[in-house]
């Protein structure tokens, strides 16, 4: 019979039934008063009741403990299998496994003359590991390989693990290694932590040479769990086509895929923006009567929003809801993004009532998207309702950063300075620290503002609170006071970048360009091109324009169209404002014969093509062309007519070409009217056909096939 003292009362266990409903669902509450079971005239059922209490687990340590001293205080003593699952279900208590305690009661175990078996030295070692002192495992291992143990392929797996663990992975492929040598043949659990070692860091090489021995050596072969491990740490590294080809690889042999398998996949290739191969894996995917599950249906809704393409991603989640899956809070956060991004707002709200009303409550990321959403379509004061109704509804959700950051962001581009700097002054009194992007929201709103004084006095308030600036944080800086016009204080703020160990990025070279090139320092500005070039970041099309603008304010037209073909033959385009200028040149009375013959030959001898692009540019609101009117045509009758000695005719003239929308066709062609004869000379002279004629004079009459 078994007694029971609960409350300071002793009650007696008639039958083990009883004894069982007494641990089972209350057990951690009885123990952790203090109860303890005391054995009377029947060993064996108290024994089998530990057993029971072992394998339903501990929720704390004094349990657990109080049960080792009754064990280990019998006569005779029960067997080690009994400690070890004693010692097994204390290491598993959450949410802090006491492994300290259970190698105390170990080595107390051992002192008392209980000789433990290599499960007991495998669970010691599992104990040292988690505490990272992998070099306790080893020494135990060594210790009872001495006392004649034979090596286990379970305690060599933990001690790989620990190794791994603790970021030693050179170490771990050393000593699978040397256990192969020593034909100690690792089991499939052995390979897996391997594997995922190799993969968690990155070393995908290292993952392939051990799936190629694992394949030559062991008698173990690769199973899908291995393959899914590669594939998905291929597909992360954006190593999409290695990954395919394992994948085709792994079917080759017989290994089928699994849901695991196809959704590492899509991931990574809707990460790459495959959107058609994604879908037509997913169409695999479900031919071969393997279930997507929530996270594969998450992937596709989350990457067909991104994408922009929200008809599609509602089509899937309708698809998933339809089968019976319940879509989670990620699934629904996903859409509602989506439609937040493209401004559908009153589908968005719609969204947000299906989730509730599914039982489905919202998070912080749910809030953010419809907070940006709201802000992207200019409707900063719903951004805001919805901002202070964070708080109402769910289960009381905090605003995060990302929630202060996006508010911040839309009122400084508001030019609400005023409010943004009351959220940044709310989020600093609720314990939400600001980072560098709220920082440089604020600095840029300041100097957007012309407020030099106050974006200085918030960049030193910045570092004062532990925030270091970035380099996007000072291009800011240099930008605003370029605008200002304070370019010498510009470029201070620049020269101090290297002493700052700061990396100039390429939108800060940029600003610094514009800076020398305001300054008319032009071949300042080539110098920097040039270091952008050496420093090995590259011009993009705004340097280019920036740089070839500066040239062309110089009147050094040569290195402006020097800048053009090196720019032209990187694959960028001249911007509205480089096109004006061009073609103000080709037009002004004050520029000079040799240039404009310059100009002349180089868009008409080499680049036409170069001053039908930019002409389109410079006039974006010019949208008609003459019918069958062609482009070298078009080109001849812009350079001839700016060649004329009647200037005043220019731009009625560049009007009719292009059709500008500030000038009516009609009105064009009064300056033209009875002098068809002169125009149809020089047009005979630059070679076009006479006919044209008629076919320029119908723009009077129609407005033409729109560009």
């Amino acid at each position: 019979m078994i007694m029971a003292i609960t409350s300071g009362n002793l009650v007696r266990l008639s039958s083990f039934n009883s004894l069982l409903q007494f641990v089972r669902p209350n057990y951690s509450r009885h123990f952790a008063s203090g109860n303890r079971l005391i054995l009377n005239d029947d060993p064996q059922l108290f024994l089998d009741s530990i057993r029971q209490q072992c394998r339903l687990g501990f929720i704390s340590i004094d349990v657990p403990v109080s049960i080792f001293h009754q064990l280990n205080s019998l006569r005779p003593r029960p067997s080690i299998i009994l400690f070890n699952q004693l010692f097994t279900s204390m290491s598993k208590i959450k949410p802090n496994p006491p492994f300290s305690t259970v190698i105390t009661l170990f080595n107390e175990l051992e002192v008392s003359g209980r000789r433990p078996d290599m499960h007991s030295v495998g669970i010691l070692a599992k104990c040292y590991c988690s505490l990272g002192r992998v070099d306790f495992a080893f020494s135990l291992l060594g210790k009872y390989l001495k006392l004649g143990y034979p090596p286990h392929i379970v305690i060599i797996t933990t001690l790989l693990n620990g190794l791994i663990d603790s970021d030693k992975l050179r170490q771990a492929v050393h000593l699978l290694d040397k256990i192969v040598k020593l034909q100690i043949h690792p089991s499939l659990v052995t390979y897996g932590s391997m594997f995922k070692g190799l993969c968690r860091s990155g070393d995908n090489a290292g993952a392939l040479r051990l799936l190629r021995n694992m394949e030559s050596r062991s008698p173990f072969k690769p199973n899908v769990v291995i393959y899914s491990t590669i594939i998905d740490s291929l597909s992360k590294d954006r190593l999409l086509p290695q990954a395919l080809c394992l994948f085709h690889e792994m079917k080759a042999k017989s290994i089928l895929p699994d849901v695991v398998t196809y959704t590492t996949l899509i991931q990574g290739l809707c990460s790459l923006g495959s959107w058609d191969d994604a879908k037509q894996l997913w169409v695999e995917m479900l031919n071969n009567n393997i279930a997507p599950n929530i996270e594969t249906y998450s992937i596709l809704v989350d990457s067909y929003c991104k994408e922009g393409n929200v008809v599609e991603a509602r089509a899937i989640f309708e698809y998933m809801t339809k089968r019976g899956m319940h879509a989670n809070i990620i699934t629904y956060s996903a859409l509602l993004d989506g439609y937040c991004l493209r401004g559908e707002m009153r589908e968005a709200e719609k969204l947000l009532d299906i989730m509730v009303k599914n039982g489905v409550m919202p998070n912080v990321v749910t809030f953010n998207s419809l907070i940006n959403g709201y802000c992207k379509s200019k409707k900063i004061d719903k951004a805001m309702a919805i901002f202070q109704d964070m708080h109402l509804k769910g289960t009381h959700i905090t605003p995060n950063v990302i929630s202060y950051n996006t508010l911040i962001d839309a009122l400084c581009k508001n030019k609400r300075l005023d409010l943004a700097n009351q959220l940044f002054k709310d989020m600093q009194d609720r314990g939400v620290a600001p980072d560098v992007f709220t920082y440089n929201t604020l600095l840029d709103g300041l100097l957007r503002n012309a407020q030099i004084d106050e974006a200085i006095s918030l960049r030193i308030e910045m570092e004062n609170n532990g925030v270091a600036p970035s380099i996007v944080t000072y291009s800011t800086i240099i930008n605003g006071l370029c605008e200002a016009g304070q370019l010498v204080e510009a470029e201070k703020v620049f020269s101090t970048l290297v002493a700052k160990r700061l990396r100039p990025n390429v939108t800060t070279y940029n600003i610094q360009i514009k800076v020398l090139c305001r300054q008319g320092r032009v071949s300042d500005a080539t110098k920097i091109l040039k270091q952008m070039v050496e420093s090995e970041c590259p011009p993009d099309e705004c340097t280019y324009n920036t740089i070839i603008k500066g040239f062309l304010n110089a009147n050094d037209i040569v290195v402006a169209l020097e800048h053009l073909q090196c720019m032209r033959s990187k694959g960028f385009a001249a911007d509205a404002s480089t096109a004006s200028l061009f073609l103000g040149l080709l037009t002004a009375p004050n520029v000079g014969d040799e240039d404009k013959a310059l100009l002349q030959k180089y868009f008409l001898e080499k680049n036409a093509d170069e001053l039908f692009s930019v002409s389109m540019m410079a006039w974006p609101s010019f949208y008609v062309v003459p019918y069958e009117f062609n482009q070298s045509e078009f080109l001849l009758v812009l350079i001839i007519w700016s060649m004329s000695s009647d200037v005043r005719c220019e731009d009625d003239v560049i009007a009719l070409c292009l059709g500008r929308a500030t000038l009516d066709a009609s009105q064009a062609f009064k300056v033209t009217e009875g002098d068809d004869h002169n125009f149809s000379q020089k047009l005979a002279r630059s070679g076009c056909q006479t006919n044209h004629i008629s076919q320029l004079k119908a723009v009077k009459r129609s407005q033409g096939p729109r560009l």
